[in-house]
C-alpha cells in the first residue's frame, strides 16, 4: 500500500515534469516553507520541503500522496498536512537519505500509518 504514497493523486493537478522547486508549499494551516527538490518518477515521487525558519531550517521528505493540489498559476503546492504533522515528521538529510531505501521505507511507514489522507494505509 505505501507504493501510492510515492505517486501524486490524478485529482492533484500535479503535471510531470513540471519543475516545482523554488515553489511555496503550503500546509492544510498555513505556509510551511518551499520546494528544495522534487521527483516525479513512477512510484518514486517527492517533494523535499525546506521548512526555513519557520522549525530552524528542518528539511522534510514529503511523499506525493499528501500534495492536495498543484496551483501551476500561483507556484504553489498545498498538502494535506498540518503544520504540526510536517514539524514532527522525521528530518531529511539529502547526503545521508537521498538514496537510503530504508529511510524511504520507515518515512512511508512514518506517514501511512500517522496521518490519514487519500492513498495512505490510514486513509483507508
Amino acid at each position: 500500500m505505501t507504493d501510492h504514497l510515492w505517486s501524486f493523486s490524478t485529482e492533484s493537478g500535479h503535471l510531470a515534469g513540471t519543475d516545482l522547486t523554488g515553489w511555496r508549499v503550503e500546509a492544510s494551516d498555513g505556509h510551511i516553507g518551499k520546494v528544495d527538490k522534487h521527483s516525479d518518477e513512477v512510484h518514486d515521487s517527492y517533494l523535499v520541503v525546506d521548512t526555513g525558519v519557520w522549525i530552524f531550517g528542518k528539511e522534510v521528505l514529503v511523499p506525493a500522496r499528501a500534495v492536495t493540489r498543484v496551483d501551476l498559476e500561483e507556484q504553489t503546492v498545498h498538502l494535506a498536512l498540518s503544520k504540526e504533522q510536517v514539524k514532527d515528521s522525521p528530518e531529511f538529510v539529502s547526503d545521508k537519505h537521498l538514496a537510503d531505501r530504508q529511510y524511504r521505507e520507515e518515512i512511508g511507514q512514518y506517514y501511512s500509518t500517522s496521518w490519514p489522507f487519500p492513498g495512505s494505509m490510514g486513509g483507508l
